[in-house]
Parts: structure tokens; C-alpha cells; sequence
């Protein structure tokens, strides 16, 4: 049984100022507890109904803090419209990075991402083909956001995001041998003629905005993804995470 206290405490870390004094963040839904269940973040409390207890106890490990609880119960803390059986706890984890790591691989740079679905759209992308460091601007929504974990799939448990000074990450990768980093404009050159490496930075602009000024100067190779004929009228731009799906696609394409 859920205290009221308990219930206070859940839903104030919907909000990233209580998350981030808490350190900790929250994970619904059987899909995504499954996949916390098989990472190494460290889960607090597990609030779940008989049903899925049943299910799933034989997998659980002892040193889990598990509580039943009705549906009605879960309704109080759910940020879902149709709550789903299964509610988590977790520990914020402070992800690091080896820049001898990424100066051999792919990495995705993210310019003020706003929206929470993008952020977590562009997460589960970059799982899919094998990304495994995503380096957002301080601007950007946060992580942790209820709506960015929910669209991740999962995903989060996999994929390193990090909160970065851009001038200090362009400034390290200015030393890395044949190392590029490529942005979408509408002058850049068509993606799908374009020979792409294995290694560098993907970088993705503001919904609205695009890439900022202050980091234009940086990217060393434009790439345009044209639309489809050329000389016909269609919508003005592609969504961020669409747009995301197809870049990291051209470039695994080549590999």
C-alpha cells in the first residue's frame, strides 16, 4: 500500500527540479521496466499490481524494494493516461565519456532539443544503429523527463547521453585525426551521393531553429537530405528525430 507521503514524493519528482535534488528519476510500463530489469541502473522502490508480480517475481532480485499495489493506487502516481501494471524508481547514473571512445566512432551532437518525444525518439534511433553517445547542449530537455523516458522504448538504458560545453567537445575533436562534423542545411550536399565515414559527429539542430549560429562555424561538412522530386513543392522541413533516423541510416548504409 502506497503511503500518502510516498505518493507526494512520486509525483514531485515528476518535475526536474525535485529529480534533480532527489537524484533520481521514475520508469512505467511493463516494456520499459523490463528493460530497466536487464541494465545495471539501480532501482529504489518497484510499485506493481498482483498481476504482474505473479508474472514476473521468479525474475526478480531479492534486493529490490517491492511493494503491491492496487490499480487505483497506481492511477495516483501514473503519468500515463491508461496506467500499465508496473511502476520504478531509479537512481539518476552520472554517465561518463572516453574521448579516445568517440574519436573512432559515430556520435550524435544535439543543439536546445526542446521536445521530450524528439529527445527520446532520437535516443531509441541511435540504439537502433549502434550509436552509443549522444551529446546534448545544457539547453536541451532534460534526460529524465517523464515523456523522454517513455518514447526511449528503453532505449535509455543503453545509450549514453551527456550534458556538454560544446566549445570544450569541438575544441578536443579539432584534434582528432580525419574526424568531421556534419550538420543539414539546405546548401550542404546531397547525403545519399556523399561517401560517409564511420567516425565523427552527427550534429542536429533546434526544432524551430535549426543548428545555432555559434556552433555553424564548426561543422566542416554540410549534408542535405533533398526531398523527393527535386523541383516539387512539399513541407518546408522534417521533423528532428525524422530527419535523425534518416542521416544515421545514410551513414550505417556505407559502412
Amino acid at each position: 500500500m502506497l503511503s500518502k507521503n510516498k505518493i507526494k514524493f512520486i509525483n514531485s519528482i515528476k518535475k526536474k527540479k525535485y529529480r534533480d535534488i532527489q537524484e533520481c528519476f521514475f520508469v512505467e510500463g511493463e516494456k520499459l521496466v523490463d528493460e530497466l530489469l536487464k541494465s545495471d541502473f539501480q532501482i529504489t522502490d518497484l510499485f506493481a499490481t498482483n498481476e504482474w508480480i505473479s508474472k514476473n517475481e521468479s525474475n526478480l532480485s531479492l534486493s529490490i524494494p517491492l511493494t503491491e499495489i492496487s490499480q487505483g493506487e497506481l492511477l495516483k502516481i501514473s503519468s500515463l493516461s491508461t496506467p500499465n501494471k508496473v511502476f520504478a524508481i531509479v537512481t539518476q547514473k552520472n554517465i561518463s565519456f572516453s574521448i579516445n571512445e568517440i574519436k573512432t566512432k559515430l556520435s550524435i551532437v544535439l543543439d536546445n532539443i526542446n521536445d521530450p518525444g524528439n529527445l527520446g525518439t532520437i535516443i531509441r534511433i541511435a540504439d537502433w544503429f549502434g550509436i552509443e553517445n549522444i551529446f546534448c547542449s545544457k539547453e536541451s530537455v532534460d534526460l529524465f523527463n517523464p515523456k523522454v523516458v517513455q518514447s526511449t522504448m528503453g532505449a535509455i538504458f543503453r545509450t549514453k547521453v551527456h550534458y556538454v560545453d560544446f566549445k570544450i567537445l569541438f575544441n578536443q575533436a579539432n584534434d582528432f585525426e580525419d574526424f568531421n562534423i556534419y550538420g543539414t542545411f539546405l546548401e550542404g550536399e546531397n547525403i545519399y551521393k556523399e561517401d560517409l565515414p564511420q567516425k565523427g559527429f552527427i550534429m542536429m539542430g533546434s526544432e524551430s531553429h535549426g543548428i545555432s549560429d555559434e556552433w555553424k562555424p564548426f561543422i566542416n561538412k554540410k549534408l542535405f537530405i533533398p526531398n523527393y522530386p527535386i523541383d516539387f513543392k512539399t513541407s518546408e522541413s522534417l521533423n528532428i528525430s525524422v530527419a535523425t533516423a534518416i542521416v544515421c541510416s545514410e551513414f550505417r548504409r556505407n559502412a
